[in-house]
């Protein structure tokens, strides 16, 4: 802020939230659910958010995040995860989003709509509808990907469809 004596004009700051948001680290020794998580974070501020310098500060790190999920998306998944994502009960129906797109067009869709909105081409009722359609497919990749798909059977592991896992990945 600038003093009654400065001729130092005060500036408007980041909502110290979305400063704790944005300065958050998320790189390669995060895990798919942390990535995800963070993602949704980034999104959820995103759509709450009308200031046009948070809102494209907020959607670079949105970019990253997913960038970041497209090489954890190909790690091998760690014990914790497969033990969250394993369930005893085998109802495939009831687990996994009817979207028939896998995780990683999914993923990439959330980045083409991220970089339209950094773009800046679009006008203010597309923006409002782009960040939209944005969160929904980032939330509903998260939904997808942290939905059980794991079965422990006599045999070991199986997806919930049935079919035997040799490796988990």
């Amino acid at each position: 802020m600038a003093n009654a004596d400065s001729n130092t004009f005060a500036r408007p700051e980041i909502e110290p939230a979305i400063t704790t948001l944005l300065k958050t680290p998320l790189g390669a020794t995060h895990d798919l659910f942390q990535v995800l998580n963070q993602c949704q974070r980034y999104v959820d501020a995103l759509i709450e958010n009308d200031n046009h310098v948070e809102c494209m500060a907020l959607c670079g790190r949105l970019l990253a995040g997913l960038n970041v999920l497209k090489f954890t998306l190909n790690s091998p998944l760690p014990e914790h995860l497969i033990e969250s994502l394993t369930t005893d009960m085998a109802k495939p129906d009831d687990y996994r989003c009817p979207l028939s797109t896998d995780s990683e067009t999914l993923r990439e869709y959330c980045s083409a709509l991220t970089m339209l909105l950094l773009n800046q081409q679009e006008s203010a009722d597309q923006v409002e509808k782009i960040t939209g359609m944005l969160f929904e497919m980032v939330n509903l990749l998260a939904e997808d990907l942290k939905a059980p798909r794991f079965i422990q059977n006599a045999s070991g592991l199986a997806m919930i469809s049935g079919e035997v896992v040799p490796g988990i990945h």
